[in-house]
């Protein structure tokens, strides 16, 4: 809740920077002159917050990033599809497994734990 106090906050002061180009349309999250964002908006002050992070280039980076990101980490959590799919707003595992092939957990539990005893950590070491 504090955030959102913070953020309004900050936009009344864009309110007054934008002066008459200030348009009121009762958003949350708008452009610094009170329009709605858009696709380049979003990338825009997304790559702005990146642009002082170590070892990654801000260019390369869009928020699609951090959705793949999620799931990747869910994957790897052994969350099952279904959830993933229903929290990233998908109405059925089809999409999500089309979208995110590369991020979700092998579903074959035998090549993984074949794995993990290549690399030391499982019963065939």
């Amino acid at each position: 809740m504090a955030v959102l106090w913070q953020h309004f906050e900050d936009q009344g002061w864009e309110r007054l920077a934008a002066g008459d180009k200030w348009e009121e349309h009762g958003l949350v999250f708008s452009s610094v002159v009170g329009k709605a964002l858009d696709a380049t908006n979003v990338r825009r002050a997304f790559r702005q917050a990146l642009k002082d992070v170590e070892r990654i280039n801000a260019d390369e980076w869009t928020p699609r990033e951090l959705r793949h990101g999620f799931v990747s980490l869910l994957s790897d959590r052994g969350v099952p599809l279904e959830e993933i799919s229903r929290l990233v707003g998908h109405s059925g595992t089809a999409v999500t497994e089309e979208a995110y092939r590369k991020q979700i957990r092998p579903v074959i539990q035998t090549g993984a734990m074949v794995m993990d005893g290549i690399f030391g950590r499982g019963p065939e070491r």
